[in-house]
């Protein structure tokens, strides 16, 4: 039987999805309307500069927050993460609005979360598209964080996940809010702090919007990542050893929260 929540929360970092976004937001809502009584959605807009807070802001159940400066991915997660544990949510749901996942894999991650009691679930993306620097990033920090954390991660920088809000919350609260990559910081807290984790094979599949200016990394050359993409990449190592790898750093000491039980 399927279960069914009182609210389900999705959050959401964007920036430049207007072409894209809104459907996506139907097709994700749609998804998990059988399993809640109330959906809602929060979007952390990067101070887009095409129409998409517009856009999102006409949208019935979308609440949608721009931020004060364009910061990229990371500080946008975070931001949207904080929307949504303010709702008050049963269930949080994190994905990218650059639409990259199935509505109906989101649903069967939230599934996964019910069925198994998890702290959270993690979509492991299948059939990757993004570019080949990308791939090889992840593959390389997911060695990396299982090195530190004694335990290997799949998809250790997946954007698709649901989590016990309390969880999320105890994840959330330990990183500042300018951090890049806190996707990898949670993967490497949830490993190490006793957290009960699950794994969830989902589709990946191209970006929605049709033009190139919704990435939040910029443009690529033809044999480079874009600029700055680069430039997180030595910015990202420095803040995983401060933050999560080195002896003694702030996230090597994170540990499931003993109230999670209470979110079950």
């Amino acid at each position: 039987m399927t279960q069914t929540h009182p609210r389900i929360v999705v959050v959401m970092p964007a920036y430049n999805e207007s072409e894209g976004i809104p459907g996506f937001i139907e097709e994700v809502t749609a998804a998990l309307a059988p399993l809640a009584e109330d959906v809602r959605v929060f979007v952390a807009d990067d101070r887009s500069t095409d129409d998409t807070a517009a856009v999102l802001a006409a949208m019935p159940g979308v609440v949608v927050e721009t931020q004060a400066h364009n910061r990229g991915h990371g500080p946008a997660a975070l931001a949207a993460y904080r929307l949504g544990l303010a709702a008050d949510p049963d269930v949080l749901v994190h994905v990218d609005g650059d639409g990259q996942f199935y509505g109906a894999d989101i649903a069967r991650v939230v599934q996964a979360l019910d069925s198994t009691g998890a702290d959270v679930v993690h979509g492991v993306r299948t059939g990757r598209t993004d570019a080949w620097y990308r791939r090889v990033l992840t593959f390389c920090v997911r060695l990396l964080v299982a090195a530190a954390a004694g335990k290997a991660i799949p998809d250790v920088n997946t954007p698709l996940r649901a989590y016990r809000p309390m969880a999320a919350s105890a994840l959330v609260s330990a990183l500042p809010g300018d951090v890049q990559v806190p996707h990898v910081h949670f993967s490497f807290a949830e490993a190490r702090g006793g957290f009960d984790v699950r794994y969830a094979k989902v589709a990946s599949i191209p970006r929605r919007g049709a033009s190139d200016t919704g990435t939040m990394w910029g443009k690529a050359t033809r044999l480079l990542p874009p600029k700055r993409l680069r430039a997180l990449m030595g910015d990202a190592l420095i803040e995983l050893w401060r933050l999560s790898l080195r002896p003694g750093a702030p996230l090597r000491s994170l540990t499931r929260p003993a109230r999670v039980e209470a979110d079950r």
